[in-house]
Formats: structure tokens, C-alpha cells, sequence
């Protein structure tokens, strides 16, 4: 479902999809602690929100619990907080979306936006992955395993995505910029998010 239906019907498509009216408000969902960033865009016109990017971070990292997360997200990190910092000191850098090990949810971009979280990236031929997709940051490292809560809570908000906004595929950040990014990493379980969104959802694209 494009962005840019009428309320009536999206509230319509919500309810069929066991969302109740009201979950989505301007691209932002109501599930979500919201905290805007300011490192975002337009989209392109008319472009189908049709993507989502499961990506994983910590800070530093490795590290996790704090919010430093957050902090670069929004252009608050202490460069001077630890040594690693000094290696991203100065970029500007969000996602849409971001899960802690808890499965606490968070918001920095309207999904009706472009967040700045693929960059360089290419997706079944298309490039400028950041025009048409959905950035999902989960709490994590490369190579280690995420919690039963993060999977719980990203099939969920793929699900209420695809309510919304005609997501028909789901992929890693490694997939779209091969050689360039390794996240999630195996530690994901692919297998286990297509089991969480069950028969008919957005189709898992790995390669």
C-alpha cells in the first residue's frame, strides 16, 4: 500500500491486517519510542516504499545496553567517549528503525522519509537502496546471535510495515552492499524471521 493513500483506506488495510486504526501517523508508528533525527530526506516522487534493510550495530562495538546508539543517530555522540568513536567522528548516519536486546523499539525517521542508513548499495538492479526501502538497525555485532525478543519484535514491525507500505521483500544491509558490508552477519537467522512472518509475508531476498 503506497504512503500516499487516503486515511480511510489505509485504516481499512490496517484493520484487515489485525492492526488497529491509528497505528501509523505520518510514517511514524505509534509502537515505536520516537526520537527524530535530523539526518534525513525526501524520497523521490512516486517511489514505492517496497524494501526493508535489516542492519546490526553496537557501540563501541560490541558493547551494548548504553545509548550511544541512539546519540549518533541523532548527532549527539561524544567523539571523546571512547577511542573507537574517533573512527566515525563526524558522520551523519540514521535509520529508520532501531531494536534494542530487549526488543525495545525506537524511531528516528518517518517512514514517508528517506533515512541515510544503505549508502552505497544496489538491489535487484536498482541502486540507491535509501530512496525506496526501510532501514532496520538491530541492537548487535557480525557474526553473533540476536535475542528471541529482537526477532519477535522485527517480524512485528515488518508485518505492521507491510500493512502499510508495499513492502514485498526483506533483506540484510550485506546483500545490497556486498563486499563493502557484513551485517548482520551469520549470526542472523533468516529462517526464524520467515517464521515469525509467517506464509504470504514479505519474501526474505538473500543474494
Amino acid at each position: 500500500m503506497a504512503a500516499t493513500e487516503p486515511a480511510a483506506t489505509a485504516a481499512a488495510s490496517a484493520t484487515r491486517a489485525g492492526q488497529p486504526p491509528g497505528m501509523w501517523s505520518r510514517g511514524w508508528y505509534r509502537r515505536a519510542h520516537a526520537l527524530p533525527s535530523p539526518n534525513f530526506g525526501p524520497r523521490p516522487p512516486g517511489t514505492a516504499i517496497d524494501l526493508a534493510v535489516v542492519h546490526s550495530i553496537s557501540l563501541p562495538p560490541g558493547q551494548y545496553g548504553g545509548n550511544e546508539v541512539q546519540a549518533l543517530f541523532t548527532n549527539t555522540l561524544d567523539w571523546n567517549a571512547h577511542p573507537y568513536f574517533q573512527q566515525i567522528r563526524g558522520i551523519e548516519v540514521s535509520s529508520h528503525f532501531y531494536v534494542r536486546r530487549d526488543g525495545a523499539l525506537w524511531q528516528f525517521v518517518s517512514v514517508d522519509d528517506r533515512a541515510w542508513h544503505a549508502g552505497k548499495s544496489r538491489f535487484r538492479g536498482r541502486g540507491n537502496c535509501n530512496d525506496y526501502s526501510v532501514g532496520i538497525e538491530l541492537e548487535g555485532l557480525e557474526g553473533e546471535r540476536f535475542t528471541a525478543r529482537q526477532y519477535e519484535r522485527l517480524g512485528r514491525l515488518i508485518r505492521a510495515l507491510a500493512a502499510r507500505y508495499p513492502i514485498a521483500a526483506v533483506t540484510g544491509h550485506e546483500n545490497i552492499a556486498p563486499g563493502r558490508k557484513h551485517d548482520p552477519g551469520p549470526g542472523f537467522d533468516w529462517s526464524r524471521l520467515q517464521r515469525e512472518l509467517g506464509q504470504g509475508a514479505a519474501r526474505i531476498v538473500r543474494a
